[in-house]
This record gives structure tokens, C-alpha cells and sequence, in this order.
């Protein structure tokens, strides 16, 4: 379990119809209103010219699916140790999401980046592991942390689980990562080294990270992929991203 966060003070889709071309006989004839001979009908568009082009994915489309919010916690999370709680965990479909702060967790494997020197609250374990037994490597693997199973909502009784794909937001710019750690029951919003620094953020331990404007779209049970490897959590919530948008 993390605890170094407890220290730490889609263009709409548019309708494309092909030009109704007049026949060069008729096109520029005058209209005669004696006449017998009706006049002819003007062609249509070919249905297949018709279409409807897919929104394309960026922060702000995804933005928009997410405007409301169904509280699947009981009560909010608080961003920090000693802050007021004001996150809710929401509820879509089969996703969750939260817009809160992001706190780096350095904890996993001990690198040049994440070790107790960079981190003074360093711990050498991730609730979650690879498959071979190896805790996660927080400066190489962009993971999240969800709160700890309590009162305010249990993730795993949700379908939140270890390795689910979870895309972050943050301004304009779109991360991928996964559920890779367990942090208090009673705060929220912490990600990886790696997953800051995918998001253009200081990833340093101390100091670094996000005070506000982070959000985590989590996609509940999805196939699991192995749980270290960063290509994996990239194609699959690039892929789960596409259709949350174009559904």
C-alpha cells in the first residue's frame, strides 16, 4: 500500500451529401408552366454518400462525455491528508472516472528515480505485481492508485481491478495507464512517475505532480494484459478510448 500520498501536503460528427448535378439538357432551360411534359425530378444523393464521420478523440471529447456525474461513492474523497473531500468517484456504464490532484507514487522496484533518497516515504512495494511476482516499476509503468477498500466505495466490488486500463486527462493532453496500487481509504487522485511524466508533468516525488484538473476514466473488467508492460496498457486503453467516445 502507498503512503507517501498521506504525507504530501474528440469535430462532430458530420453529414457529408454529394452535390445534386442537373442534366446539361435541363440546366439553364426556362420552365414552361403550359407545358404537359413534367419536369424532371432532381437526383438525390447516392446513400452511400452519406456518412457520418467518427468524433475524433481528444481530451476535450472525452471531457464531454464525462460532464455528468453519478456518484457511485458513498460520499467524497479528500486530495490530501487534512483537506476538506470533495472528489466523488462517478459511475457511466462500465466505467468509473474522478477529477482530482495527482500526487506521484514512486513506490515499486527501487531505480535511479524512485528510491528512499528521491522519496523520502519510498516503499518498495506496489499492492499490485507483474506476473512474474516483481512489484511494479513506477519511473517505466504509468499506473494509478485507487483508495483502499472502506467505507466511501470498495473498487474491487465495483470491477475495479489490477491492470484495468485507465486513461488520464490533463489539459489538452491524454495518458494511458493502469490500476497498479492501493493507497488510504480515504484520499484520492495519486499516479505513477511514469504516468505524470506521460501527462507533460513534473513527476518528481516531492513537488511534483498536479494540484487539481487530473482526470481518471477507469474502464471496469476489461480484459486482463500482462500488468508491466507499458505497450499493452497503451493499445488496449487506446482502443477501449475509441469507442467510449464513438459508441
Amino acid at each position: 500500500m502507498s503512503t507517501s500520498k498521506q504525507n504530501r501536503a474528440a469535430v462532430l460528427g458530420t453529414a457529408f451529401l454529394s452535390v445534386a448535378l442537373i442534366p446539361a439538357g435541363i440546366a439553364g432551360a426556362a420552365f414552361d408552366p403550359n407545358s404537359s411534359v413534367a419536369a424532371p425530378a432532381r437526383p438525390g444523393p447516392p446513400a452511400e454518400d452519406v456518412r457520418v464521420v467518427d468524433v475524433p478523440v481528444t481530451a476535450w471529447t472525452v471531457r464531454e462525455r464525462l460532464r455528468s456525474c453519478r456518484p457511485v461513492s458513498r460520499g467524497a474523497y479528500a486530495t490530501d491528508e487534512g483537506r476538506r473531500p470533495t472528489v466523488p468517484v462517478c459511475g457511466q456504464g462500465d466505467v468509473v472516472h474522478w477529477t482530482a490532484d495527482l500526487d506521484i507514487d514512486c513506490d515499486g522496484l527501487r531505480t535511479r528515480w524512485c528510491n528512499e533518497e528521491t522519496d523520502p516515504y519510498f516503499r518498495p512495494e506496489t499492492a499490485f505485481h507483474q506476473a512474474d511476482g516483481i512489484p511494479l516499476r513506477a519511473d517505466r509503468l504509468p499506473y494509478v492508485v485507487v483508495p483502499a477498500p472502506g467505507e466511501k466505495w470498495d473498487h474491487a466490488a465495483e470491477g475495479v481491478g489490477a491492470g484495468d486500463p485507465v486513461v488520464l486527462l490533463h489539459g489538452d493532453r491524454i495518458a494511458y495507464a493502469v490500476i497498479g496500487d492501493v493507497g488510504p481509504a480515504d484520499i484520492i487522485g495519486e499516479a505513477s512517475y511514469a504516468a505524470a511524466e506521460a501527462l507533460g508533468l513534473d513527476p518528481h516525488p516531492v513537488g511534483g505532480g498536479a494540484r487539481s484538473g487530473v482526470t481518471y476514466l477507469v474502464f471496469k473488467d476489461a480484459p486482463p494484459r500482462p500488468l508491466g508492460s507499458r505497450q499493452a496498457a497503451v493499445e488496449q486503453g487506446e482502443r477501449l478510448l475509441r469507442s467510449f467516445v464513438n459508441p
